[in-house]
């Protein structure tokens, strides 16, 4: 009986869902932060009578057949990339992108790992870098005998000394892109790294076509809806039930037939 082994891809398939849903809302409130959103597709299909065959000799054509489907498949999981609101930290090293765009992180190995996540903080050596102690890409050097920070929505940073009239400037934040950012890796901490998917970064200044604009003091929130989560999920676990109430009405049929005397 089909059935059974039918329901039990649907209870795998819910059973993923409910874990996709619980990690969004685990991180209800972790910065920059992009819910997922499981995708199914249904599996191949078996052909007790295939439609278009000629079901007699006069070339009389059946209209559709009998394909029995065998079941449901998880086959992506995905981000939703969309804007998540923004936070006022008043911080001067809290930045946010509005728009497209990632910020560049070196990490330990050399290679370069990309994030939305804007809560950065200042090296011993001045240098800007996220919690973690990454440096932030290209290097920006805070000196010691800096009062204060400015960084405008192009991404420049200027930084004002004590003494001097007019600001300083200390570097260039740029902001990187991909022809699809839902290819990008995770690989936590907030941090994504290039893939075959996601094809190769084009790095320009914040601001410039296709890129966003960076706020400073302002930290992006995850755009994870409580609301529509928890829906999902009741919906997912009806799913599930209604798949185990399948394998055990399958399990009574079976039953009933073994009972069966000659």
């Amino acid at each position: 009986m089909r059935a059974m082994n039918i329901a039990a891809t649907g209870m795998q398939a819910q059973q993923t869902n409910v874990e996709v849903i619980s990690n969004n809302i685990a991180n209800m409130n972790t910065t920059a932060y992009n819910r997922r959103l499981p995708e199914f597709t249904d599996l191949l299909y078996q052909n007790l009578q295939r439609v278009g065959t000629f079901s007699s000799d006069n070339n009389t054509i059946v209209p559709s057949g009998i394909q029995l489907g065998l079941g449901v498949k998880t086959t992506a999981v995905y981000r939703i990339t969309e804007q998540g609101p923004l936070n006022n930290t008043n911080n001067s090293l809290d930045l946010a992108v509005q728009g497209k765009g990632y910020f560049q992180v070196q990490l330990p190995d050399g290679t370069t790992a990309y994030t939305r996540d804007g809560t950065f903080q200042l090296s011993p050596q001045g240098q800007l870098v996220t919690g973690q102690g990454y440096q932030v890409l290209p290097g920006i050097t805070v000196p010691n005998n800096a009062v204060g920070v400015t960084i405008n929505n192009s991404g420049q940073v200027s930084i004002s000394v004590t003494g001097q009239v007019q600001p300083s400037i200390a570097g260039q934040i740029t902001l990187a892109n991909f022809p699809n950012d839902a290819g990008l890796e995770a690989m936590g901490n907030n941090l994504f790294v290039q893939t075959a998917s996601s094809g190769n970064p084009i790095v320009a200044n914040p601001g410039t076509t296709n890129f966003g604009t960076i706020l400073q003091g302002y930290l992006e929130q995850s755009n994870v809806n409580v609301v529509s989560e928890i829906t999902n999920l009741i919906s997912a676990q009806r799913a599930y039930e209604m798949n185990s109430k399948v394998i055990q009405t399958t399990d009574n049929m079976m039953q009933t037939t073994a009972q069966l005397k000659s």
